[in-house]
């Protein structure tokens, strides 16, 4: 019997640190896994940016090193020597993505640095320039028409948000809000470091955000009837947004710590792609 061929180190970053999309990642052609998997690792390392930062300063000057690394690739200058970077570098040589969209992703993750998003407006825009922009700059590079992304995009948001409130507790416990500042004011929360993720107030605010991400998915899901199975993998996430967000949308969610996805999940993820829809 043949071996499984080892993960290339941005493989084996996205399998540690973002199962989810790395599962997804497994239905696309195997030609363009690779592509992926270097996608998958550069939004971890950007997400990282903030995660291990101790001050949000520090995080913005992470954030800075990334930009620096590819306009110095977009300019023509030899990569540095780091194990997403390279790849990433390839990537931008052969023209499947652009500068200008991978800087739009490190610009996105400065609003992590400055505190809670002020409004509901402010979270969805975070999200939707970093899981959203994911979601298209994976599409595009299986070769998903360009009249699908802005649907991909939405679906992207929305396994965002679900990712958030799946992390409440893990932003409770590093001194984080990921939540509308102004919706945890007006439940008489303070603003300042965490929220209880327990507190009936933050599973309100945590049930409706899960209520509209449902109709956005819901909408967008529709607008992968013209998805070649080729470039499904880009929306696969979905499947998976879909099932967080019910769960936390129902009467008496409570926050927990996340676990490991089950064989349900799975299913879940190999039913969207054999019918191609979430």
């Amino acid at each position: 019997m043949a071996e499984t061929p080892a993960l290339s180190a941005v493989g084996a970053i996205a399998r540690r640190h973002d199962p989810d999309r790395f599962f997804c990642a497994l239905f696309a052609p195997a030609e363009r896994r690779e592509a992926v998997f270097t996608l998958v690792a550069f939004n971890h390392e950007l997400a990282r940016a903030r995660e291990v930062a101790s001050q949000p300063m520090l995080a913005l000057i992470r954030l800075q090193w990334w930009r620096d690394a590819i306009e110095e690739v977009a300019a023509g200058r030899p990569p540095r020597r780091h194990e997403v970077v390279e790849p990433l570098a390839g990537l931008l040589r052969a023209g499947e993505v652009e500068a200008g969209d991978l800087t739009a992703m490190v610009d996105a993750r400065d609003a992590e640095a400055g505190g809670p998003p002020a409004s509901r407006a402010a979270m969805l825009a975070w999200l939707r320039g970093t899981s959203g922009a994911l979601a298209v700059l994976t599409g595009r590079l299986l070769g998903a028409p360009s009249s699908v992304l802005p649907a991909l995009q939405e679906i992207g948001l929305d396994y965002g948000v679900a990712g958030v409130l799946r992390s409440l507790p893990a932003y409770a416990a590093s001194g984080r809000s990921p939540l509308p500042a102004d919706e945890v004011t007006a439940a008489g929360l303070a603003t300042e470091g965490a929220v209880d993720p327990a507190s009936p107030a933050v599973r309100r605010i945590g049930g409706d955000l899960a209520g509209d991400a449902l109709r956005r998915l819901s909408d967008a899901s529709a607008g992968l009837r013209v998805l070649p199975r080729t470039a499904f993998a880009a929306a696969l996430p979905g499947a998976l947004a879909r099932r967080d967000l019910r769960r936390i949308a129902a009467p008496g969610w409570a926050p927990t710590p996340a676990a490991a996805r089950g064989l349900g999940d799975r299913l879940a993820v190999v039913r969207a792609w054999a019918l191609r829809r979430m």
